[in-house]
C-alpha cells in the first residue's frame, strides 16, 4: 500500500517561492512515479508536473514550465516541488500522486491510483 503525506502549502506573495514535499511510503519511485496536481476552486484539477515512468525524464504543464522543478530525494523517500515566480492563477490545492499505469500519460490523473490529501498554496497579488 502507497501512502503520499504533502507538506509545505502556505500563504505568499506573487513573485515568491514556495517548496512543496511529498513524502512517500510503501513506494519506490522507479515503480510508481510521483506526479503533481493542482485544483483550484471551481475548475478541475489538473497536470502540473511527474516524472516519467522508470523517473528518467520530467514534464510539466506549460503554465508552470520555466518557473517550477520537480525533484526527489530517494534516500528520503520525497518529491519535491520547487515552485518560483508564482502568480496568483497558481493558488490551488495541490496534490501528489503516484502513478500505476504505464498505459496513460504522466499527465493523465487516471493512471495514478495513490493521492495525497493536498496541500493548499495561496498566492496573493
Amino acid at each position: 500500500q502507497v501512502q503520499l503525506v504533502e507538506s509545505g502549502g502556505g500563504l505568499v506573495q506573487a513573485g515568491g517561492s514556495l517548496r512543496l514535499a511529498c513524502a512517500a511510503s510503501g513506494h519506490t519511485f522507479i515503480s510508481n512515479p510521483i506526479g503533481w496536481f493542482r485544483q483550484a476552486p471551481g475548475k478541475e484539477r489538473e497536470f502540473v508536473a511527474a516524472f516519467s515512468w522508470g523517473g528518467v525524464s520530467t514534464f510539466y504543464a506549460d503554465s508552470v514550465k520555466g518557473r517550477f522543478t520537480i525533484s526527489r530525494d530517494n534516500a528520503k523517500n520525497t518529491v519535491y516541488l520547487q515552485m518560483n515566480s508564482l502568480k496568483p492563477e497558481d493558488t490551488a490545492v495541490y496534490y501528489c500522486a503516484a502513478r500505476t499505469s504505464s498505459l496513460r500519460s504522466s499527465s493523465d490523473s487516471r493512471g495514478y491510483d495513490y493521492w495525497g490529501q493536498g496541500t493548499q498554496v495561496t498566492v496573493s497579488s
